[in-house]
C-alpha cells in the first residue's frame, strides 16, 4: 500500500502558466486530484494518470460540502496514496486550506502545502495595477466581501478609512454596500477597477470611481468571479492612467456626461 498523503496545491489565479513548478511536480506525483471550480482545467494535463474528482463550490451550487470534501481527502489518501487538493489562487487566502490539512492530519495522513499565486495580487498586476507604489500607497488590504455567515465584512469599513489600496474578493454580490462604506469615508472620487475572470482569455474590466462603479458594473454586466480594487494606484496603472488623465482634464459638466455615457464603460 502507498503511504497516505495530502498535498494542498495553489493553482494560481486563472492563467494555466501561473501554477508553480512545485505545483506541477505535485500533480505529476498525484494518484487522485480533487479540484475546485475556479482552477483552469488545462492544469489537469499535468496529472495524466491520476483520478480527477470535481469538488468545486460556487455561489448557489456546491458539488460537495466542506465536510464531504474533508472525508473524500482521507478516503482517497488511504485507498490510493497521494491526494492533491487543487485550489484556485493560494490555498491559504480564503481557501480553507488549513481546515483540510487539520482534518487529514487528525487521521495521521502526511500533509504538505504548495503555495499558489494569489489572485489578489496577480489579477491587478495583469492590468498594470501595482498595489503599492512609492508616494501613492504604502500598504494594501485584502478583504473578503462576504463572511462565512454571508454578511458584509466589517473589515471593509476599517479598510475604507485607511490610506491603503483595498482589494476585495467575493464582494460582487454586495458591491453597492461596499461602495457605500467608501462614500461614508469620503472616498467618492477614488478610482476603482472591477476585474472579472482575471488573467484568463475571458478577462473583462470595468473602471470608474467609488461614485460610478456600481452603474458601470451593471452596464457591462460584470459578475463573479471578480475582484474589486479601490485606490489611487488604479489611476497610476500604465494601462489605465491615460483614461483617468483624460477625464480629469474635462470641465465638470462634460466629466459627468461621460461618466454616464461611455468613458468608464471600457
Amino acid at each position: 500500500m502507498k503511504k497516505p498523503k495530502l498535498i494542498v496545491v495553489g493553482a494560481g489565479p486563472g492563467d494555466a502558466d501561473l501554477i508553480t513548478l512545485k505545483g506541477v511536480k505535485a500533480l505529476q506525483a498525484a494518484d487522485v486530484v480533487l479540484y475546485d471550480a475556479l482552477i483552469n482545467r488545462d492544469i489537469l494535463v499535468h496529472a495524466p494518470d491520476a483520478k480527477k474528482i470535481f469538488v468545486g463550490k460556487r455561489k448557489g451550487f456546491h458539488a460537495h460540502s466542506q465536510d464531504e470534501i474533508n472525508a473524500l481527502i482521507v478516503e482517497h489518501a488511504f485507498a490510493s496514496g497521494t491526494v492533491v487538493r487543487l485550489k484556485g489562487g493560494d490555498p491559504f487566502i480564503f481557501g480553507r486550506g488549513t481546515e483540510e490539512i487539520d482534518y487529514a492530519d487528525s487521521f495521521g495522513v502526511e500533509t504538505e502545502v504548495v503555495p499558489g499565486i494569489t489572485s489578489s495580487v496577480a489579477v491587478p498586476a495583469y492590468q498594470g495595477i501595482s498595489l503599492t507604489k512609492r508616494h501613492v500607497a504604502e500598504s494594501f488590504w485584502v478583504v473578503t466581501g462576504t463572511t462565512s455567515a454571508g454578511k458584509l465584512s466589517e473589515d471593509i469599513g476599517l479598510a475604507a478609512r485607511s490610506s491603503a489600496t483595498v482589494v476585495i474578493l467575493m464582494g460582487m454580490s454586495k458591491i453597492d454596500a461596499v461602495m457605500e462604506l467608501f462614500r461614508d469615508a469620503g472616498k467618492g472620487e477614488v478610482p476603482v477597477a472591477v476585474i472579472q475572470n482575471g488573467t484568463t482569455v475571458n478577462e473583462r474590466l470595468g473602471c470608474g470611481t467609488v461614485n460610478t462603479i456600481e452603474d458601470i458594473v451593471k452596464d457591462k454586466k460584470l459578475s463573479s468571479p471578480a475582484i474589486i480594487v479601490v485606490g489611487e494606484v488604479v489611476r497610476e496603472s500604465v494601462k489605465l492612467k491615460g483614461l483617468y488623465e483624460e477625464v480629469n482634464a474635462l470641465p465638470p459638466a462634460e466629466y459627468r456626461k461621460l461618466q454616464k455615457i461611455q468613458l468608464f464603460k471600457r
